[in-house]
């Protein structure tokens, strides 16, 4: 006899009764570090070179070769931690992460499991009204890259380049802190920065320097219980983690919104589209059996080795962005805009040595400088010019010997052009020196009022906007030559008397 059917309904929601959700993301960067060797071979890697032209044995994995740690990678990574407030491990012990791909050529990868080096700790994010949030951070690991797998050369096979296999990478995992896309974008912005003024890692994420994997839930607003997470790998612009969090929000809060259930699994995230895509259901930790690296001796770090790198390292881009604006009057937009860049700051600080005032360095930087910059399609590590050149123009600009408008028009592009010539040299030879005598300059202002008696009159009776006429035909008789500042004054006080 059969028996009774069970029918599954899905109740679905209305806007109104819908719980109102709130992401829970972590993040997991991994950091490819500019280190002349690989991580526990000697040898090199450099971006873009003819695959499987950078490997060796030990790279491959064969048979009777034995890894060597290289201590760049240990340093490296205690330079990141102390940057990110860490905790740095004394004992640090090497794992095998094992499991089967064809871009891993030993059947397993060299990490760390239950000692990373750096715990604790966090990478502070500014927003845009300048409010801040700390986004802690769980560990920093040391490990190896894995080859790469290339689909799209070979319409039927996957060709494989393991000239990366082997690299050093910095792994560093978040708490799950973040609450949307902005915070994790503004969170990358940071890592990238620090990375940089470490000069441990162009940061780069076209080359796969930087690169990102976002691990999501969702729960109803004042929920303590996590949700099911999704794990969304081979993110590969800052953009693109903001748009694959945004996504994954809406998609899982459409599921539990129809009556169904998010699963855990790994996804990839298809630009063109703006979606997340499946890649397969998420493994457990314990399916890549995690032991203890037979073939490395654990690492000690001490805490004289510790003081050591902590002296080596450069001021950081917080600690700058205080010390300019409270220290020498920045706005914190200036500051901000100069410690974007490690070059730029590097610069900065430079410039500041001249004796130039930090409001005039920064003006002459984020202005006719970043415009020369742009213009050209240069970085500022192409920037040539020595800084106590450029400290040679401001000051003749701020001495009054020279306009700014003249010296970054006409004084600047030659001095680019002959960095070799002196600034005030250049300034004699176009005619551009200033006249700041007063008794001069008032032969000049007398005769300009003598032109337009009747403007004066105009002026005296209130139309004030005159100042502007009277100050051009000076400039005109004087071929510019004339100090704006000085002029301006001495005919004010003629005119108001």
């Amino acid at each position: 006899m059969e028996g009774p059917r069970l029918q599954t309904i899905f109740v679905v929601m209305s806007e109104a009764d819908a719980p109102i959700y709130e992401s829970v993301i972590g993040l997991e960067v991994h950091v490819q570090m500019n280190t002349i060797s690989k991580a526990y071979s000697s040898d090199g890697y450099s971006y873009g070179s003819a695959p499987n032209t950078q490997v060796s044995p030990i790279t491959l994995g064969h048979p009777g070769t034995l890894p060597k740690a290289n201590i760049q990678v240990v340093k490296n990574a205690i330079k990141l931690g102390i940057a990110c407030d860490c905790s740095i491990r004394e004992f640090n012990s090497y794992a095998r992460k094992n499991y089967f791909y064809p871009d891993l050529p030993k059947g397993y990868q060299i990490t760390q499991d239950e000692t990373p080096i750096c715990f604790g700790g966090g990478v502070w994010i500014t927003f845009k009204d300048e409010s801040k949030k700390k986004i802690g951070l769980t560990r920093i690991h040391m490990e190896e890259d894995t080859g790469k797998s290339i689909h799209d050369l070979d319409p039927f096979n996957t060709l494989i380049d393991l000239n990366r296999a082997g690299v050093p990478l910095l792994e560093i995992v978040s708490e799950p802190d973040f609450r949307s896309g902005e915070e994790a974008y503004l969170y990358l912005q940071e890592v990238r920065k620090l990375v940089r003024y470490l000069n441990i890692s162009d940061g780069n994420m076209e080359e796969g320097s930087l690169r990102c994997d976002v691990n999501i839930s969702i729960r109803p607003k004042g929920r303590e219980k996590f949700g099911t997470k999704v794990e969304v790998k081979n993110l590969n612009s800052f953009r693109h983690v903001q748009r694959a969090i945004d996504f994954e929000f809406e998609r899982q809060s459409n599921l539990l919104n129809s009556g169904n259930t998010v699963f855990q699994e790994t996804r990839t995230f298809d630009a063109s589209k703006g979606s997340t895509i499946l890649l397969r259901k998420k493994e457990n930790a314990n399916d890549y059996r995690y032991f203890i690296e037979p073939d490395l001796a654990p690492v000690r770090v001490t805490e004289s080795f510790k003081m050591e790198i902590a002296e080596s390292m450069p001021p950081l881009p917080q600690a700058l962005v205080k010390r300019y604006t409270d220290e020498l009057g920045l706005s914190k937009y200036d500051a901000g805009l100069i410690t974007e860049d490690k070059e730029t700051a590097l610069y900065f600080e430079q410039l500041l040595q001249t004796g130039c005032s930090a409001k005039a360095g920064a003006n002459w930087l984020m202005g006719p400088i970043q415009g020369y910059l742009n213009e050209n399609a240069q970085s500022w590590s192409e920037w040539s010019m020595p800084a106590h050149k450029l400290g040679e123009l401001i000051s003749i600009v701020e001495k009054n010997l020279v306009s700014f408008s003249a010296a970054s028009q006409q004084i600047l592009p030659l001095l680019i052009q002959e960095p070799k010539k002196i600034p005030k040299a250049i300034a004699e030879d176009l005619k551009l020196i200033q006249e700041s005598d007063a008794d001069a300059l008032m032969i000049h202002i007398q005769g300009a009022l003598d032109k337009y008696p009747e403007k004066v009159e105009e002026y005296r009776s209130g139309k004030k906007g005159l100042i502007g006429l009277f100050m051009g035909e000076v400039m005109k008789m004087t071929k510019g030559s004339a100090d704006p500042g000085i002029t301006n004054t001495l005919l004010r006080k003629i005119l108001d008397e």
